[in-house]
């Protein structure tokens, strides 16, 4: 299928890295040196161009197109390059938004401004970081199997219960299986005679409530849950985060310098506790009791602010801290320092575009460790390799790096075991080395 991808930031550059291999993927980007560095780093097509000009999409093939992206920085321009796809092709287009509003007003009238499916980077963001906050040490958290089966990924701190233990001693849970383990920029897949190291970023996949136990046993602090939330910065990101968390019963704080923004934000969260600061005054922070928080949120305009403030957090003795990230390249500063989280809302709506273009063949995916490997959902047919046969049978069919996390049966959870046989229906959870990802795909 032929992709035109309209906008080459990170957000475009993330979805053609994907789609390379199994698409014929074209990108359109006004910026020369863009579109040259594309043409020697991927197996796409690039082109200087216009995406809201209908000439340059032609010139991209877009009446040939089988989807069309509009993903860049404007939200404008992503809209009038849907609308002008919807003039010369019949393609499937998907617009990213960082506006609610839009997002709002094409939910009430879907196929407005000629977009097909619509991503709200900031309320994609806002919900990663609600789903985050809700286990300890979790960084990262999807779920699967409408809601069935939940994935997780943790850091293992030098003095975790875990931590020096082999998988299959520290599998005390009926419904969890350890999938990967990350180290070192290495990933292994999890066996088990797999020994868990301090440092270590495990990933579990299984029930709602077993990969909570997991969570609860594996951490060292004391502290029971994210119950006292302080979110700095009352930027979209910052709102839609207070306003989940209202919405699942709990009452935040959130701290906003802006005296027009936090008097706005304050009448629309009638449940959070709007305080009128800067979050970056240490004196402010220890008068107010933030070292009394679960969890403090960053989502300041600047990394660099968001760094600080979690960084004073830190040193007020805040037990986790999470930082909105514009640019990934800084991800892994926030952490050495001792920040928990970093989430990048460009990541988080490329894995949701992602998600869109693999649609005849996964129900849903989640990108680790900067798309290292993947947890997708599948619905297993009569002709797949997967069904009919006993797991420890047919993964010798698959590639190194495939791992069965879960399966959900009927909406009943089955958790796979080397006599489990998968059936027709089926929805399989997989984790899943990027390196054979296709062929993954491919082969089920």
């Amino acid at each position: 299928m032929r992709v035109v991808i309209v906008g080459a930031g990170e957000v475009g550059r993330t979805i053609a890295t994907n789609l390379e291999d199994s698409h014929d993927v074209v990108i359109v980007d006004c910026d020369s040196s863009t579109v040259d560095d594309l043409t020697y780093s991927l197996d796409v097509l690039a082109i200087e161009g216009d995406g809201t000009n209908v000439d340059w999409l032609l010139e991209a093939g877009v009446d040939s197109a089988g989807l069309v992206i509009a993903c860049t920085d404007d939200d404008e321009t992503n809209l009038v390059t849907c609308g002008a796809a919807k003039t010369v092709s019949d393609a499937f287009t998907i617009a990213r938004v960082k506006r609610r509003p839009l997002l709002e007003t094409w939910q009430g009238s879907q196929g407005a401004f000629g977009v097909d499916f619509m991503v709200c980077t900031d309320l994609l963001t806002a919900q990663t970081i609600f789903r985050i906050s809700g286990l300890r040490a979790a960084q990262d958290v999807e779920m699967f199997a409408g809601g069935l089966v939940r994935m997780a990924e943790f850091d293992i701190d030098p003095g975790s219960p875990v931590a020096d233990l082999s998988v299959r001693d520290a599998d005390r849970y009926d419904s969890l299986t350890f999938a990967g383990i990350f180290r070192d920029g290495d990933m292994i897949v999890a066996t088990g005679d797999t020994v868990i190291r301090a440092d270590d970023k495990v990933v579990v996949i299984g029930s709602p409530d077993s990969v909570k136990g997991f969570a609860d046993d594996i951490v060292t602090s004391k502290a029971n849950g994210s119950k006292e939330v302080v979110i700095v910065g009352a930027s979209e990101i910052g709102f839609q985060v207070a306003r989940l968390f209202e919405e699942h019963g709990n009452r935040p704080r959130l701290i906003e310098r802006d005296h027009d923004r936090a008097r706005e934000v304050a009448e629309k969260l009638p449940n959070t506790l709007v305080m009128e600061s800067d979050a970056t005054d240490a004196e402010f922070l220890a008068r107010e009791h933030i070292d009394e928080a679960d969890i403090v949120i960053a989502a300041l305009d600047s990394d660099e602010k968001n760094l600080l403030v979690s960084l004073l957090a830190r040193r007020l003795g805040v037990d986790r801290t999470v930082a909105v990230i514009e640019h990934p390249e800084y991800a892994d500063v926030f952490e050495t320092v001792g920040i928990d989280v970093a989430v990048n809302p460009r990541e988080e709506t490329a894995e949701e575009i992602v998600r869109f273009t693999r649609a005849d063949h996964t129900e849903k995916v989640a990108m680790l460790e900067h798309d290292r490997a993947e947890v997708i959902e599948i619905e297993a047919t009569a002709d797949s390799i997967l069904t009919g046969r006993p797991i420890a049978e047919f993964t010798a069919d698959l590639p190194d790096g495939v791992v069965i996390g879960a399966i959900s049966r009927g909406g009943d959870l089955v958790t796979p075991r080397g006599t489990t046989v998968v059936k027709p229906g089926d929805h399989v959870v997989l984790f899943v080395d990027a390196e054979v990802l296709d062929a993954v795909i491919n082969d089920i």
